[in-house]
């Protein structure tokens, strides 16, 4: 018979994180989906998307000074398959990235990855645009640096999980080359740096706090840092849009 002397049992080690509902991403979802159905009524009723003509990423439009198009065609998209991809994309990296960002942070990456995709859009590209696909790849971006920043907690898994995210951007990014499927290439990449540049200055940096077996992961990142890394990048992308301006 085995005996043991008091004190000497094994408590399992706990740690808990803030329970966080992905609150957002699902009015997101909702909304989108919501303003898809009015484009459909509009086409349906008047022959005409009066939400993309009055809200889709239209040059000519942007440089007469309605600059809302530089955001608002993150809720506009082209086609059921269209809607139907980026929202399902949005289901599965909006509620990780919500999970980790908190609700307020996760809406200003989820906005600052639009407006800088529609940015790089409108300096690089002529071509009219729609779609959420800028901020889903701000999310992806964010997801990447999120898990480098705290590869001490992630351990052996940190260079798996880096490489598959670096595969399916590579994949998607090379969807973008095709001219068939008239996708707004430098869109992406603009999402991609406003998502990766957001979420390095301003993104959670996970810390374990507490005594054992009670252990809470943190986010040790100051806020000052967070309201900087919002205001810098913005003004990036504002400056960068003014390219345009000069040049047209």
């Amino acid at each position: 018979m085995n005996s043991e002397q008091p004190g000497q049992q094994n408590q399992a080690v706990k740690v808990s994180t803030p329970v966080v509902k992905p609150i957002v991403t699902f009015a997101l979802i909702i909304f989108t989906l919501l303003i898809y159905v009015l484009q459909l009524a509009s086409e349906y009723l008047t022959g005409y998307d009066w939400l993309f003509i009055y809200g889709g990423k239209i040059n000519e439009a942007i440089l007469a000074g309605e600059v809302w198009r530089l955001v608002t065609p993150v809720f506009l998209h082209s086609s059921i398959m269209h809607i139907a991809f980026n929202m399902y994309a949005l289901y599965i990296l909006g509620r990780r990235s919500e999970s980790v960002y908190g609700h307020a942070r996760f809406i200003l990456l989820y906005l600052i990855s639009a407006f800088g995709g529609n940015v790089l859009s409108f300096v690089l590209s002529p071509s009219p645009a729609l779609g959420s696909s800028t901020a889903i790849f701000g999310l992806l971006a964010a997801e990447g640096v999120f898990i480098f920043q705290n590869r001490r907690l992630f351990g052996n898994q940190t260079r798996s999980r880096l490489s598959n995210i670096i595969v399916i951007l590579f994949i998607n990014l090379a969807i973008g080359f095709s001219p068939s499927l008239n996708i707004d290439y430098f869109g992406h990449l603009g999402g991609l740096l406003g998502g990766f540049l957001f979420a390095s200055l301003g993104g959670p940096k996970l810390v374990v706090e507490g005594l054992p077996p009670n252990l809470i992961l943190k986010d040790s990142r100051p806020k000052i840092e967070i309201r900087n890394a919002v205001v810098l990048v913005i003004i990036g992308f504002v400056i960068m849009s003014l390219i345009p301006f000069f040049f047209s």
